[in-house]
C-alpha cells in the first residue's frame, strides 16, 4: 500500500519524481506563476500513497464526533446530544504539525447488543482492525464504565497504539476526574474539551507519536517481500471457491451450492507459470453492508479488508445471470480501494448464443466505466480458459505500476491542449499548463491548469492517457490544481 518513493530506493520525498525531474518540474511551475509551496504540497498529497489511519472509538455519546470536528478543523461529523447519531464509519483527512493523516469517526461501541446497534459495534471493531492507531474517548464526568472496560479489552486484543482521551474536561476542576482514568491501564489520560478545544493540541502531539509516518508495506514486491496478493471477490455463489480450487489443481477450500459457505477470507499460496501467487478467497458480498446481519455482516467487512490488503481484485460475475447492481457495487469497491482489476465471467460454458448476445450488450452498458479492465470468460467447473487468468492479472499489475516520465507526459498534454482545447465557458477557456505523475499503485496524476476543468474534459484526458500509455487494468486518479489570479502577472 505504501508506494512512497523511498520504497523504490531513493531518499527524497517528491512522490514518484526523481531529484533532477523534481527540480525541472518546480522550475516549470515557477515560470507559470504557481506558488511553489502549493505545488510541492499537491505533489506530496498525490504521491503519498495511503495516509496513516486514526480511528476514534468509544461508547455512545462521549463526544467522538465533536472531537473529530475539532481535529479536522471544521464541522463535518454530525453532532447531536443523544446517543447513536453516528452509525457508519466516516473518514476525513486531517493535518497536525505538518503531518497529514486520515481520521475515522465511528458509531458508539456497546457490548451484548442486537440488530442495528450490533452492526454499529461491528463497524467500530472493523475501524480498530484497519487503523494504525486509536483514540479512545471516555467521558471524564462519568468515569470508566463497564462498557469502557470492555472496549479496553478489545483494544488490547487488537494490539494497536492507543491514545486515551478524557473528554469533557472544561476546566482545571475537571482534571482530577481525568486522572482517575489511569485505572484503565492505557497510560496517560489526556484531559480534553472537544467542545472548546482545550487540551486537544497535547493529545494530537501524542497521536503523531503513535501514528507511523506511513502505513506498513504489505504488498508482495514491496518492503516486506512475498508473493503478489490476488483477492477473489463477488456475490455469493458465483464460484469464487470453485475457481480457487481449479487454479490450485486440488480442493483447497470448501465448495457448496449453498450460498455463503465461505465466511472468512482464505489465503492460499498457488504456483502458476513458475510464479507463486497468494490467492484470497473471500465471502460473497450480498447487499449494502449496513443492511446485513450477524455473520454475513462481519464476512462483508472482512472481505473489504481483504481487498485493501490485495494488489489485484479479480471480480467474478455469474455470466448466466444479468449483471446486477450488486456486481457493480463490488466493482466500485475495488476501484475506490485503488486495486488493479480483472473481471472474470464465470459459467461461460453454460451460455447459449442468445444469452451471450445479451450479455455483451449488458457489458457495454452496465460496465462501461471499467472498459479498461482485462476480461476473461472462464468456467471454474470445467477449467475452460483458466490459462488466461494469470496473463490478465499480470497485465493489470503492469498497468497499476506504470509510470510516465514528466517530460513525456507534458509533451502529450501539449498535444491534447492544441488538438482538443477545453470548451469556452463564461467567456473563458481554461488550459492545462503542465502536469506530472506523482504516484503509482494506482497511477496518480496532478494537472496544473489556468482554470477549472469540467468533469467531462477530465474524463476525456483520462481516456487519452489510456490510449497513449496503456494503464490497462488499473484505475487512474487525476487531481487538478488551478493557478491563482495573483500568479498571472509573474
Amino acid at each position: 500500500m505504501n508506494d512512497q518513493i523511498h520504497s523504490e530506493g531513493s531518499g527524497h520525498e517528491h512522490g514518484a519524481l526523481g531529484d533532477a525531474e523534481f527540480a525541472e518540474f518546480m522550475e516549470l511551475a515557477a515560470q507559470e506563476g504557481f506558488d511553489l509551496e502549493e505545488v510541492e504540497g499537491a505533489l506530496d498529497e498525490a504521491g503519498h500513497g495511503p495516509l496513516p489511519v486514526l480511528a476514534v472509538v468509544g461508547r455512545p455519546n462521549v463526544g467522538k464526533s465533536t472531537l473529530v470536528n475539532r481535529i479536522i478543523g471544521r464541522r463535518e461529523a454530525v453532532v447531536q446530544d443523544k446517543p447513536g447519531v453516528t452509525r457508519d464509519r466516516v473518514s476525513y483527512e486531517a493535518e497536525w504539525a505538518g503531518r497529514r493523516f486520515k481520521v475515522v469517526d465511528t458509531g458508539g461501541w456497546e457490548q451484548d447488543v442486537l440488530g442495528l446497534d450490533a452492526s454499529v459495534a461491528a463497524q467500530a471493531e472493523y475501524a480498530i482492525e484497519t487503523a494504525d492507531a486509536v483514540v479512545f474517548v471516555v467521558d471524564s464526568t462519568v468515569g470508566a464504565t463497564d462498557t469502557d472496560e470492555a472496549v479496553v479489552k478489545l483494544l488490547r486484543r487488537a494490539g494497536k497504539p492507543v491514545v486515551l482521551c478524557a473528554n469533557k474536561v472544561d476546566g482545571q476542576s475537571g482534571e482530577a476526574d481525568a486522572t482517575a482514568l489511569w485505572s484503565l491501564g492505557l497510560g496517560e489520560p489526556y484531559p480534553v474539551s472537544s467542545l472548546h478545544g482545550r487540551g486537544t493540541g497535547d493529545m494530537l502531539d501524542a497521536v503523531l507519536e503513535a501514528l507511523p509516518e506511513a502505513p506498513a508495506q504489505t504488498f508482495g514486491n514491496g518492503v516486506l517481500g512475498g508473493p503478489r496478493r490476488i483477492a477473489l471477490i463477488g456475490r455469493p455463489n458465483v464460484g469464487k471457491s470453485s475457481l480457487l480450487n481449479k487454479v490450485a489443481g486440488e480442493d483447497r477450500v470448501v465448495v457448496n451450492e449453498l450460498a455463503g459457505t465461505t465466511r472468512d477470507p482464505v489465503d492460499e499460496l498457488i504456483k502458476l507459470g513458475g510464479i507463486t501467487w497468494k490467492f484470497i478467497d473471500t465471502a460473497g458480498i450480498r447487499r449494502r453492508v449496513h443492511l446485513q446481519e450477524g455473520a454475513d455482516y462481519y464476512a462483508s467487512l472482512r472481505t473489504a479488508a481483504a481487498v485493501e490488503k490485495a494488489e489485484v481484485a479479480v471480480v467474478l460475475i455469474d455470466s448466466s445471470e444479468s449483471i446486477s447492481v450488486q456486481d457493480q457495487r463490488i466493482i466500485t469497491m475495488a476501484v475506490e480501494a485503488g486495486r488493479a482489476l480483472v473481471v472474470a465471467f464465470n459459467k461461460w460454458d453454460t451460455l447459449d448464443e442468445e444469452r451471450r448476445y445479451y450479455l455483451e450488450r449488458e457489458i457495454e452498458t452496465e460496465l462501461a466505466q471499467i472498459s479498461w479492465a482485462p476480461r476473461v470468460n472462464v468456467s471454474a467447473v470445467t477449467g475452460r480458459h483458466m490459462e488466461k487468468l494469470v496473463p490478465a492479472i499480470e497485465t493489470a499489475l503492469e498497468g497499476w505500476e506504470t509510470r510516465v516520465p514528466t517530460g513525456r507526459l507534458n509533451a502529450f498534454l501539449g498535444e491534447i491542449v492544441a488538438s482538443h482545447p477545453h470548451p469556452i465557458r463564461g467567456g473563458k477557456q481554461p488550459r492545462i499548463l503542465f502536469g506530472t505523475q506523482a504516484g503509482t499503485k494506482p497511477p496518480r496524476f496532478v494537472l496544473f491548469a489556468s482554470g477549472f476543468l469540467e468533469h467531462g474534459y477530465r474524463r476525456f484526458v483520462e481516456r487519452r492517457l489510456r490510449e497513449e500509455f496503456g494503464f490497462e487494468g488499473t484505475p487512474i486518479h487525476i487531481s487538478v490544481r488551478v493557478r491563482e489570479k495573483r500568479g498571472r502577472n509573474k
